[in-house]
This record gives C-alpha cells, structure tokens and sequence, in this order.
C-alpha cells in the first residue's frame, strides 16, 4: 500500500522566555535566552493510503502539535516529514477569519487552495448545505458558537475533497446528529482509501471509527499498532492516572515537563 505520510525522528522545539525582553535578547544577542521545550521529540511512524489513525493522549502530550505539523500548519523543528497528497485540517477555528461571514470564508478557503471562482460557486452550495447554518452562513464567524465554527470548518474541508483529512476534536462540539453526519462522511473518505488522522477525547468514537492508534504521552511515542491492541493498553494507563492524588498527577507532569525541557 503506498505510503502517503511518513515521519522520521520528527522534533518540534519552542522556546519559553519569562518575559518580552528576553525573548528580544534571544534574537539579537549570540547568547541564548530562554528555555527549550520539546513539544514532540523523535516521533516515528507512517500511513498508508486508506488508514484511519486515532491519535490519543492527556492533555498536553503533543497531539495537536503533530495534527499541525501533518496539515502542513507549522513546521517542525528537525527530523523528516513526507507528505503525499493534499491535506486539510479540521479543527474548531481553524483557518477561519472571524471577521467574515461564513459564506466569504467560504470563498477565501477555496482560493487559498487554488480553486477557480467557477469552481468554487459549483462547491459553495454543497458546503453550504452540509454545514446547515441556515441565516448565520451570511453572519460574521464572531457570531458563531464553537459548534457553528466546527459545522462551517468541517463543511469546507470534506466538500474540497482531500487526499489526508487531520480531524482535531471537531466533533467534540456541537449536536450528536451533526456528529453523526459527520462519521458518516468520514466512512464514506474511508471506503475511497483516504488517510484520516482523528483526535479526540472520546474513546468510544476512535474505537468505532479507527484501525490503528498512536498514543503520544508528553511529545514521545509511548506506542502505535491496531487499536484493539493500543487501546486496552492506554484505557489501563488512564484508570491508573486518573486514581492518582492531585499530588501525585502533579509529580507525574512536572518529571515529564523535565524531559520536555531536556532537564531529565
């Protein structure tokens, strides 16, 4: 099966600074400001046309981050990235200007992307229609609850037809039947051999959604395979986290935040 994305010894490195000053120091001084903290370190793995990849985590493991690198988002900091096909992140907010009404933003995606205006006024009604914003699709994006900004995003990027979908905690907002709209869509990408990265909370949706599992545990792989072989794995790690004391989650984040700062 053709690979369609491929990662090697992927970092993304940020530096944290305690105030505007040093971070201007940083830039024009040879000296080093600043700390380095690693939001991914050394991620390995690939996909293949027609897998279905739930990327699962706490909070601050670094799932984002890498969506956001896959979409071509941000970049990373070192390491090798291969990407084969067009992708399109969805994410609540993502790509949106909040500034104009759904309908331009509409409009503004499609060029970004290279569509011809006869293209996109051949698209528009089928975004429209999928998004079922009814008035509000000509009402500023400001305006929007969470869920309304994930029905436009979601409506956009499935209807442009893309080679790798990245879907992050889209569906974690908004009604159950928009969601189920949505799977169902996401079913049908499936069954014409796309690429789906899914990132959610919900574990009962990446059980019946996904094939395989990446857990990330503060910017490392701790593993990646078949779900029902990952996802017990990671179910056991969360009851244990979740029977831990304040204070022991606490030590737990700061040890991990140390290997995140290279302090370990």
């Amino acid at each position: 099966m053709a690979k369609t994305v491929v990662l090697r010894n992927v970092t993304k490195k940020y530096k944290l600074y305690e105030d505007s000053k040093e971070k201007l120091l940083d830039i024009v001084l040879p000296k080093s400001f600043g700390e380095d903290f690693y939001a991914l370190q050394n991620i390995n793995f690939e996909a293949a046309k027609g897998d279905v990849v739930g990327f699962i985590g706490i909070n601050g493991s670094g799932k984002s981050t890498l969506s956001n690198i896959i979409a071509g988002i941000i970049p990373p900091t070192s390491g090798e990235l291969k990407i084969n096909g067009k992708t399109a992140l969805i994410a609540v907010n993502a790509g949106l200007n909040t500034q104009l009404t759904g309908r331009e933003n509409i409009e503004l995606k499609c060029l970004m992307l290279g569509f011809s205006q006869a293209e996109i006024k051949k698209l528009e009604p089928h975004i429209i229609e999928f998004a079922d914003l009814g008035k509000f699709i000509d009402q500023p994006v400001k305006s929007y609850s969470s869920g309304m900004k994930s029905r436009l995003g979601f409506a956009i990027s499935v209807n442009i037809d893309p080679d790798i979908l990245v879907i992050d905690e889209a569906l974690s907002v908004g009604d159950q039947t928009f969601a189920e709209k949505c799977l169902d869509k996401m079913n049908e990408f499936k069954a014409h051999g796309k690429t789906i990265f899914f990132i959610s909370h919900s574990i009962s949706q990446m059980k019946r959604f996904c094939e395989k599992a990446l857990w990330l545990e503060y910017g490392k792989v701790r593993d990646f395979g078949l779900i029902e072989e990952v996802m017990p794995r990671y179910e056991k790690f969360l009851k244990q986290y979740k029977a831990m004391s304040l204070e022991e989650k606490r030590t737990f984040r700061e040890a991990a935040i140390k290997e995140q700062m290279g302090q370990a």
